[in-house]
């Protein structure tokens, strides 16, 4: 009996001996990808971009970022999971994650169960900006149009993104009409509101900021629960007359559920390493994102409850995909 127990006991630890030796080797095989689900110019891109060279620096390693947009993230989170799960190719995602599982109808993957997180980056508040051509110069002059129903169009990055679902949450609570415009991605989106072509964006303060300062937007108001300290005379929308509104735009770096646990814990300290230097800390609230960090735990509580949260505005509301 003792000799079965010895034997059962070595092949379990020689099964595990390829995984172990993977992880110890890592990452010295091949340069690591940082799939950006969102086309260039957008947040998302801006994101990856500024976390790849720290993360290069400390891992001894290449880190690129390959832009792989469509479907508000899925196509992109998709190739992830259809790439080799050896610590190799991470996922860098967008709010759109938490809505993505209740809105489409069939989905390639299950966002809970089939990602692990590896770091929620931060969160920031969406902003409703307007071009400065436009006649709305108030939060309450975009209200009194909705309610007169005068076509009221908005643009954001996507349909079902989280700045669709936000004024559609608030239309249906408040009885307003607007018209929903999709763009495919930031840049597209913000390329439009400078040029004066969309009157409404509902997208991150990361976005909308550079065009703020040059003056070519207006801001109206923020979705965070409190005013944002770098435009501290732009009301929130709850207390522009929506009690208790309010909807975080988030970012996060995800990985297949199947990856090597300690690649994850490895990846999830370099992250907090990273988000912890100055440089990168600079260049990340200066584009109005509050860092987050923390563990992986953290990071998966915070999704699955925006997963969560997001859903039942889905279902209350009857939204569908175009």
């Amino acid at each position: 009996m003792k000799t079965w127990i010895t034997r059962m006991a070595c092949a379990a630890l020689l099964a595990g001996l390829p995984m172990l030796a993977l992880a110890q080797a890592w990452p010295s095989k091949q340069p690591i990808k940082l799939v950006a689900v969102f086309p260039p110019g957008g947040s998302v891109d801006q994101v990856a971009r500024i976390l790849a060279v720290p993360l290069s620096q400390q891992l001894g390693q290449s880190v690129v970022v390959e832009n792989k947009g469509g479907a508000s993230g899925v196509i992109g989170t998709a190739s992830v999971l259809s790439a080799p799960a050896d610590g190799y190719t991470f996922a860098v995602v967008f709010d759109t994650h938490g809505v993505n599982q209740s809105l489409m109808a069939s989905m390639p993957y299950d966002s809970k169960k089939d990602l692990v997180p590896l770091v929620l980056v931060g969160t920031s508040a969406m902003m409703l900006s307007t071009h400065v051509g436009t006649d709305y110069k108030t939060f309450a002059d975009v209200v009194a149009a909705a309610k007169a129903k005068k076509n009221v169009s908005f643009g954001t990055i996507g349909n079902g993104s989280l700045g669709h679902l936000a004024m559609a949450l608030m239309a249906k609570n408040a009885g307003l009409e607007f018209n929903h415009v999709p763009f495919k991605g930031g840049g597209p989106l913000m390329n439009d509101a400078i040029a004066g072509h969309i009157p409404l964006t509902m997208s991150t303060v990361f976005l909308n900021k550079p065009h703020i300062d040059s003056k070519r937007l207006r801001p109206l108001a923020v979705t965070s629960a409190k005013r944002v300290a770098d435009f501290p005379d732009v009301p929130t929308i709850a207390e522009a007359g929506f009690p208790g509104f309010e909807a975080p735009a988030w970012w996060a770096l995800l990985a297949s559920a199947k990856t090597p646990p300690e690649i994850v814990k490895r990846m999830n300290e370099e992250l907090n390493k990273a988000l912890a230097s100055p440089e990168v800390s600079k260049r990340l609230v200066a584009q109005g994102i509050e860092i987050s960090g923390g563990s992986v735990e953290k990071a998966r509580t915070f999704i699955d409850g925006q997963i969560d949260t997001w859903a039942k505005v889905v279902r209350d509301n009857g939204i569908k995909p175009d």
